[in-house]
């Protein structure tokens, strides 16, 4: 299969109708897509055993007087053995004939006639998807040929002491399927942590689905999480598929947990305590099989006594409870965490033989880190940036010293003050905008105004 580059895949078309399958091979090939056809079941088999498409356009009717779908489905029943992401294609499209596709394990369903723009968007997104899943079940593979708890991830590092207790922790409740809560400051890693009990658990070769709670907007909370059927509201114009659903039998990661709105949290709960949920637009009911892990930065006892979090919903959560260390009580790390992005930031820049002088170290270990990890990494790519010689000194490591107890206090003209506030804020957050104006604590269109007024750059984030 060629999934290095997804305009350079091979798509087969499996369609009884000749002329939709040159229409198809038209369309794809003006796209740089290699086509391959088959025009009967038994055709698409033979072909995908053979070829080995990257993804497989499958019509759902190759009788000319039949209309159920049954067809397709028996096919895509077939297919699901090698892994070929499918998108099924039918001119009697209809809500449950979609669904039940989609739960037979197809990617997206698509009407007869296609939108042109919605088709190739949806092949591109499923080729993405399926490149990563391969690159993900290929490092999985390689790593379960390593013992158990010394499975080698450059990104996560683990010598100082609090770390190797955060290690040991992981390794023990990792194997259980137990709900997670993972707290700790911004940008200390808990995601990286969230994706470290994935990858020790017994869910590890299926799917880890990370969600940021904070970027969903309340109307559609129901819709990201548990997904809507066409025409199931205004804007619904065609099916989606929710996290829960994607995350099956793997691990559904929650980042934010503390920033869901106290109204919508039965809508969370429901699910933790039945395991059920359904899909909008659907009366029917669906079982949820994914582990909990969730993450927050925010004191969620305090949340309680606020009245703004329920305990019944905090205590599904924190089965388990990890607290993950802020990079000024891990320093033991912070040789093994510079290297590793040095070297990951000198790939990126094309700047090789880059090293950090034990000044450079020195000055690293004597921050005190208010971003954390992520202070560090924009930090370092920083230097790499900069850098004129294969030695990176401390002159050249950018630190933002106003955290400083013996900093010098001076006077400066408000606005001023302010844009170097939104500039830390930003670092901080490592440029996420939603979590800089909770710094701030100012709404996010606020901030917005601010960025442009300073012309701060945000085109990032």
């Amino acid at each position: 299969m060629n999934t290095d580059n997804s305009n350079n895949a091979t798509i087969l078309v499996a369609d009884d109708d000749e002329d939709i399958r040159l229409a198809l091979e038209l369309l794809l090939n003006a796209n740089g897509y290699q086509v391959i056809e088959a025009s009967c079941a038994k055709e698409v088999v033979v072909q995908t055993d053979r070829q080995k498409p990257d993804l497989v356009l499958l019509d759902m009717n190759f009788s000319r007087d039949t209309t159920s779908g049954q067809e397709g489905l028996e096919i895509l029943q077939q297919l699901q053995q090698s892994n070929i992401p499918v998108i099924l294609m039918t001119a009697w499209g209809s809500i449950e004939l979609a669904v039940k596709g989609l739960q037979l394990g197809a990617c997206d369903f698509i009407e007869k006639p296609w939108n042109k723009g919605k088709l190739l968007n949806s092949i591109s997104q499923q080729l993405s998807h399926s490149r990563l899943k391969q690159e993900h079940q290929g490092y999985r593979q390689l790593l379960s040929k390593k013992p158990a708890g010394k499975l080698q991830n450059k990104n996560w590092i683990a010598v100082s002491p609090a770390m190797l207790a955060i290690e040991q922790l992981v390794s023990q409740i990792a194997p259980t399927d137990a709900n997670v809560l993972i707290l700790g400051e911004n940008g200390t890693g808990k995601s990286l942590l969230a994706e470290r009990i994935h990858q020790l658990s017994s869910r590890q070769n299926n799917p880890f689905i990370a969600v940021n709670m904070a970027a969903i907007p309340d109307n559609l909370f129901e819709s990201e999480l548990f997904g809507h059927q066409k025409g199931a509201f205004t804007d619904a114009k065609q099916h989606r598929v929710g996290r829960f659903q994607l995350a099956e039998q793997g691990s559904l990661f929650l980042d934010e947990i503390g920033s869901l709105p106290l109204n919508l949290q039965p809508k969370l709960l429901r699910v933790l305590e039945t395991g059920q949920y359904e899909i909008l637009g659907s009366s029917q009911t669906e079982r949820a099989n994914v582990r909990l892990i969730s993450a927050t930065n925010a004191n969620l006892n305090q949340l309680l006594k606020d009245g703004e979090f329920r305990q019944d919903l905090l205590y599904r959560l924190n089965t388990l409870v990890i607290t993950m260390p802020p990079l000024r009580e891990r320093l033991d790390d912070m040789q093994a965490l510079s290297e590793n992005f040095l070297q990951h930031f000198s790939g990126k820049y094309q700047k090789s033989n880059l090293v950090l002088s034990a000044a450079a170290l020195s000055k690293l270990q004597q921050h005190s880190w208010p971003g954390n990890i992520r202070e560090l990494s924009h930090v370092i790519e920083r230097a790499v940036l900069l850098a004129t010689t294969s030695e990176i000194g401390a002159q050249q490591l950018l630190l933002d010293a106003t955290d400083n107890a013996d900093s010098e206090i001076t006077l400066q003209p408000l606005e001023q003050a302010e844009q170097q506030l939104i500039e830390k804020a930003m670092l901080v957050s490592g440029g996420q905008v939603i979590e800089a104006a909770k710094i701030l604590e100012i709404s996010r269109n606020a901030l917005y105004r601010r960025l442009e007024k300073f012309n701060i750059s945000h085109e990032q984030h």
